[in-house]
């Protein structure tokens, strides 16, 4: 993230979603994550349907909320090292 609070999307993905210069997108806060929503359809249609999607794929691949808070507190454990 730059100083700006700006993000780079990448090309590909820009290009998928039709995203040009100017574009609005919609940004939502779930939990300690960050979901950026092409406008196309309904903010809360589009939430439901893509966390019924995550959670659908969390379940199958046997990810539980342990598993989820291990992780982040390997990375965090990480980048501190790197900062040191």
């Amino acid at each position: 993230m730059s100083s700006r609070g700006q993000v780079v999307i990448p090309k590909v993905i820009r290009r998928s979603l039709g995203l040009q210069k100017g574009t609005g997108l919609l940004v939502f806060k779930i939990g300690d994550s960050i979901v950026l929503k092409s406008p196309g359809i309904a903010p809360d249609k589009a939430l439901e349907t893509n966390l019924k999607a995550i959670r659908k794929k969390i379940r199958r691949l046997g990810i539980t909320r342990e598993d989820v808070e291990a992780e982040i507190k390997r990375l965090r454990r990480s980048r501190k090292k790197a900062t040191i």
